[in-house]
């Protein structure tokens, strides 16, 4: 009975291993500090820029192919390329915060050949935040 539990422990923990091991075959994007940029409240006028880095936790390299915003109002660059296995890319933005007047919430389309979240054809990060055209010096709001 003892050989037969430890047999089925054995197999169990192999089939675990296997499955968690097929979850990140292919390339695969973890995004430092999440897919979500939140500026806060900003000036309107100068370009609010951020930067999403991004690390290849998959088995075969990242190929990014276009990078598109949900308006123009915002510009991007990106990793040309390839980002192997274990490598970092990015994904720069900078938003024409003049073109904002409040709250905003803009999407950023990645389309590359890494896995995204369930099964979506592109990966999406967002920026979101409030301009303003006065903003008060945080050192004097202290």
């Amino acid at each position: 009975m003892k050989k037969i539990l430890i047999a089925f422990f054995c197999l169990f923990t192999f089939a675990g291993v296997q499955v968690k091991a097929q979850g990140n075959e292919g390339p695969m994007f973890k995004f430092a500090g999440g897919d979500v940029w939140d500026f806060g409240v900003i000036k309107r006028g100068p370009g609010a820029k951020h930067t999403f880095e991004f690390t290849n936790v998959g088995t075969q390299p990242i190929i990014v192919m276009n990078v598109t915003p949900s308006c123009g109002c915002t510009n991007v660059d990106w990793s040309k390329s390839p980002v192997l296995p274990g490598q970092k890319g990015y994904v720069s933005l900078e938003l024409k915060t003049d073109e904002q007047h409040g709250v905003f919430d803009k999407e950023v389309y990645i389309q590359s050949n890494a896995k995204t979240p369930n099964g979506e054809k592109r990966y999406v990060l967002r920026i979101k935040g409030n301009a303003k055209d006065e903003v008060p010096d945080k050192k004097m709001a202290q």
